[in-house]
């Protein structure tokens, strides 16, 4: 029913329908630099923060293999996944301007229920896109181009209150508000660059209509209604290629890994290298240097996706990416022992590898053990498993938090170090398809 592409497209091809992703990771990047330091500036504490962030990966288990299961069966005017992508920006960009001006706790909760389900619309189906316009030899390259625009977005956007503060002189809070005016001018810019990059894509890439538009059209009626469309996505999840139940053990422990980064970097940072409590001038120091480190991450991860669009053709992605895991992991495990607030940086480098990996190489892996006719539904469902371990950090880590790591944030890294290295562990057991494998010289030449 969905045409398997068959030609090969151009670097600016594969940029135009990879670059609505730096909107949608300027605005997640937002959401993970500066969403534990809002609530502490609305009065949380430290073991409560895991439970305030348990709302979105809740939302986002639900919503993925729905968004992906509809996607797949969609066609209109504007085409297969592109709806999805303008109705997720348009609703995330509303949450991003609301978010700064929150007022209370269960303000913040709530608007962040809001914009991680609407990040979620646009981003799955964005990573299905990839499988339903490039050709198989081409997904790598699909998926590492992803990765660098990822990069890119991510970069200005975690850098963004501490570039206001220091470059711009951006001081004091929000009208009314504990949160940092500095912060609300950066999540206002964010919706506005969320929306015009999906927009770049919308207009500048077109989708490929299903061969036998009748044909699709007829099953889709066939498996209309939501009782029907829960029987389906039942039995999918229950029928997951081979090659996708072994990612997901390594999906569920390098997400477990990095839920424990973005929940409790930046306390750690403000409180136990910059001494500072919630309120004071050197918190939020410590909050917008946490920012600057999540940049430099992201930077190193932007510049390490130019290395990744070489090395795909010499390298299977599963050998790339449990090198890139294990950079990652010895990244955390540093964070204890480092002594400064610009020794962290060389940590993030070794842990913007990882990142720029954990992007682009499983969604490759992925992409060429499924079919093309359920590509949303299993990008969606792959995402269970990282929407899995954000609940586990949300319902456990808080209360080993208080009783046994004496709420030190920095433990928290040590743990997703360990998290890092097992998930490269397991890698060893994916078995790779023909289309991950390494291509012979000749072919890669072709490509």
């Amino acid at each position: 029913m969905i045409p398997v592409p068959q030609k090969n497209l151009t670097f600016w091809q594969i940029w135009n329908m990879s670059f609505g992703f730096l909107g949608i990771q300027f605005g997640w990047g937002l959401q993970m630099a500066n969403m534990s330091a809002i609530y502490q500036y609305l009065g949380a504490e430290e073991s409560a923060i895991p439970l305030l962030w348990l709302a979105a990966p809740v939302t986002g288990l639900l919503i993925q293999p729905i968004i992906g299961y509809y996607s797949d069966r969609t066609w209109g005017r504007l085409g297969r996944r592109r709806p999805y992508f303008l109705t997720g920006a348009i609703l995330a960009s509303l949450a991003l301007i609301a978010m700064p001006n929150s007022s209370a706790l269960w303000m913040a909760a709530g608007l962040l229920w809001i914009l991680d389900a609407s990040v979620n619309v646009s981003m799955e189906p964005f990573r299905a896109f990839v499988g339903d316009l490039l050709p198989p030899p081409q997904r790598k390259v699909g998926f590492a181009m992803q990765s660098l625009l990822i990069g890119a977005g991510a970069v200005l956007s975690s850098s963004m209150p501490w570039i206001l503060t220091n470059v711009f002189g951006v001081t004091g809070n929000g009208e009314g508000s504990a949160i940092p005016r500095s912060v609300h001018l950066s999540f206002y810019l964010g919706a506005v660059v969320f929306m015009v990059a999906v927009l770049y894509t919308i207009f500048t890439t077109r989708e490929h209509p299903p061969e036998d538009l009748e044909a699709f059209e007829r099953e889709k009626a066939a498996s209309a209604g939501p009782a029907r469309a829960l029987k389906e996505i039942f039995t999918g999840i229950t029928s997951m290629p081979k090659t996708m139940r072994q990612l997901a053990a390594v999906q569920f422990f390098t997400w477990l890994g990095l839920f424990c980064l973005w929940l409790y970097f930046a306390p750690a940072v403000a409180k136990g290298i910059f001494g500072g409590l919630p309120g004071t001038p050197a918190y939020q120091a410590g909050v917008e240097w946490g920012g600057v480190c999540f940049s430099v991450y992201n930077g190193v991860a932007l510049a390490f996706s130019f290395v990744l669009l070489r090395l795909v053709h010499h390298f299977s992605a599963r050998a790339i990416h449990t090198a890139c895991l294990v950079c990652c992991g010895l990244g955390f495990l540093s964070v204890l022992v480092v002594p400064n607030q610009y020794l962290l940086l060389v940590s993030m480098v070794a842990i913007g590898v990882g990142w720029a990996s954990i992007l682009s190489m499983p969604y490759a892996m992925l992409s060429n053990a499924i079919s093309p006719a359920r590509m949303g539904f299993y990008m969606g469902v792959f995402n269970f498993f990282i929407v899995l371990p954000q609940i586990v950090v949300a319902l456990g880590l808080g209360t080993l938090m208080e009783h046994v790591l004496g709420n030190n944030a920095l433990f928290a890294m040590g743990l997703g170090g360990a998290s890092m290295l097992l998930a490269a562990f397991l890698l060893r057991f994916v078995q790779q398809t023909e289309g991950e494998r390494v291509l012979p010289e000749s072919e890669q030449v072709a490509a």
